[in-house]
């Protein structure tokens, strides 16, 4: 049957104290209450209630998940009241402002709360995520009135939040959004249109939900330039604060989808096309036009929130092999002992593990890192330091959803492989992860899409600044590792080095070819976001490594625990790190031959 989940508070702390540097963030203005005992608490509380309110759930989601009967949406049973519970215990309001309600603590302790409840299910966490997202749009570009009257909700769990982009026409390609919002002459707009993949579009755990919806306003200009963003709540909502009438937004059907199964996928449409006093009512956020510069907020706290769910499932699939691999006898061990064993202790399926558990950390320590230069750009004193932070963090974005989500599979993958026969089998709810993870890759932008926006945006417009940044950092941690003349650390420091060095190959790549060929370089760019994961999860490994020989030379306690790291670290670099030479390989000469057929030879 499934494995029941632990959080890794021990691997999470490391990875908050160590490598993302919580003393530091701590001392920032507006940080000050995220001292190491608050956030200790916090972990030990939320790993606590995940385990009991949401992780049993998680199966029973996938067995018997949300139903569309005459318009409604009925969620798994169970659902309800642990959402009742997550919001009665202020877990949605973590890293939102104390003025509406929330904790306002800082990214990095709500980055291992969001792995905690995504590993819990999947399902269930993709409703507080699309809310965060909603939040994080409101309180950048939401006016007094509109903060006030939606904020509190959404914090506290009693109204939940989407985003509204996608339509049957328009996927990707936001240009070709055609939902009209027609002014009503009293500062709301009539929003006509049909959006499709609305993530809890519709669902039983709230009173109200607050659609937030691209639309076109009449005279608007052609393509992205000419989109607004609208709040439409499910409900009208009185002058007092109290629900109205039903608003002109309904669900025609719900997907019925490979994984995720759970969590409702509306169709959603909005007024009646063939009656013109009868649109959705919803008011504009922000400036006209400015829509998709606003919903980019949401899809940007998405992204984030999506790459830490690829770690979320890596982390099940990780626990759940484990546990089997000590459990199911099988053979005899390669030492000769008599009898049958336990398959642990083949090793083959400690490779399957160590590549599980290696990459998982990996990713983790990434994202970690990526929360807490975050919260330096949000707070910290002086405009430069922010500026740069903020930079830094926009490029690592897309290879933390983009990496740690192509990780996820390729992690539940191996649970299942791990589990032989078994793993094919539903009963033991392997394939559940292997099949929710399998969206990752997908929704908030493809993983091409994140590796487009790598080049385009975050490498090739400022010169590779950015990244050099990194490399740079990179660099000096390589120096620190040969300098300890350990043979472990000394052994990393050799496939690091090799790595950063092509990784600084791609960088001038990039750089120096996307102008004379482009789509030389595009045909690239889904290695290069491999390849950057490779070498910037790898240099956090490296890291970690530094921290544990450290550990280890001034009598540390738990052994045990930095002796692991040294030892995950160093199978990174040696079954990971080897491989970013021959991507950068591919990446410099292999678009000739990607490009080489034409469409008719296909």
């Amino acid at each position: 049957m499934t494995a029941t989940y632990q959080a890794p508070l021990k691997d999470m702390l490391f990875a908050i104290n160590e490598l993302a540097g919580l003393k530091k963030i701590n001392a920032l203005p507006g940080c000050e209450e995220a001292t190491g005992e608050t956030v200790d608490v916090i972990l030990e509380e939320h790993g606590k209630f995940v385990a009991s309110a949401i992780a049993p759930l998680n199966w029973v989601g996938d067995q018997a998940p949300s139903y569309w009967k005459d318009g409604k949406v009925f969620t798994t049973t169970g659902f309800k009241e642990a959402f009742k519970l997550y919001g009665e215990a202020g877990w949605q309001g973590v890293q939102h402002p104390s003025e509406f309600g929330g904790q306002g603590l800082p990214k990095i302790v709500a980055t291992p709360c969001i792995e905690m409840l995504n590993s819990a299910s999947l399902s269930f966490a993709l409703c507080p995520l699309l809310s965060d997202g909603a939040i994080e749009a409101l309180l950048t570009a939401g006016n007094a009135e509109q903060k006030t009257l939606y904020l509190k909700n959404l914090i506290s769990g009693k109204w939940t939040g989407t985003m509204n982009l996608t339509e049957p026409q328009a996927g990707s390609d936001l240009s070709m959004v055609r939902t009209r919002a027609l002014p009503r002459g009293d500062g709301t707009f009539s929003l006509f249109g049909t959006k499709i993949f609305i993530t809890y579009g519709e669902h039983d755990m709230a009173e109200n939900i607050v659609h937030l919806v691209l639309a076109r306003t009449p005279n608007a200009p052609e393509g992205v330039k000419g989109i607004s963003l609208f709040i439409v709540p499910k409900f009208l909502i009185n002058s007092d604060g109290s629900l109205g009438q039903h608003n002109k937004v309904h669900c025609v059907s719900i997907e019925h989808k490979l994984g995720i199964k759970a969590s409702p996928t509306a169709v959603l449409q909005f007024g009646e096309p063939s009656d013109a006093d009868s649109g959705a009512i919803g008011t504009i956020i922000g400036e006209e036009n400015r829509g998709l510069e606003y919903m980019f907020i949401m899809m940007n706290a998405a992204r984030f929130a999506v790459g830490v769910q690829g770690i979320a499932i890596a982390e099940r699939a990780y626990q759940q092999a484990v546990a089997f691999a000590k459990e199911r006898i099988q053979s005899r061990d390669l030492d000769g002992s008599a009898g049958p064993v336990a398959i642990i202790h083949h090793p083959d399926v400690k490779r399957m593990l160590m590549t599980m558990r290696a990459q998982t950390e990996a990713a983790r320590a990434l994202a970690y890192v990526a929360a807490a230069i975050l919260d330096t750009a949000n707070h910290h004193t002086d405009m430069e330091i922010r500026k740069k932070n903020q930079s830094m963090y926009e490029y690592l974005v897309p290879i933390v959803k983009g990496w740690s989500t192509e990780m996820s599979i390729d992690v539940a993958s191996t649970n299942i492989q791990l589990h032989g026969g078994m793993g094919f089998i539903e009963e033991t709810g392997a394939a559940q992860h292997y099949r929710d993870a399998r969206i990752l890759t997908i929704y908030e932008g493809t993983t091409a899409i994140q590796a487009n926006d790598l080049v385009a945006r975050k490498t090739a417009r400022d010169q590779g600044a950015v990244a050099k940044v990194f490399l740079a950092d990179i660099r000096a941690t390589a120096a620190q590792l040969a300098a300890t003349y350990q043979p472990d650390l000394m052994a990393i420091e050799a496939q690091l080095s090799a790595a950063v060095n092509a990784m600084d190959e791609v960088i001038n790549f990039v750089v120096n070819t996307v102008k004379s060929d482009s789509k030389a370089v595009f045909a690239g760019s889904v290695p290069y976001l491999k390849l950057a994961g490779m070498v910037l999860g790898g240099w956090q490994m490296a890291r970690a490594a530094l921290v544990a020989f450290e550990k280890l030379n001034h009598d540390a306690p738990d052994i045990s625990f930095y002796q692991a790291k040294i030892a995950t670290s160093r199978f990174f670099s040696e079954h990971f790190l080897v491989q970013v030479p021959g991507i950068r390989t591919s990446i410099l000469l292999g678009g000739c031959g990607t490009l080489a057929l034409s469409v008719q030879q296909f």
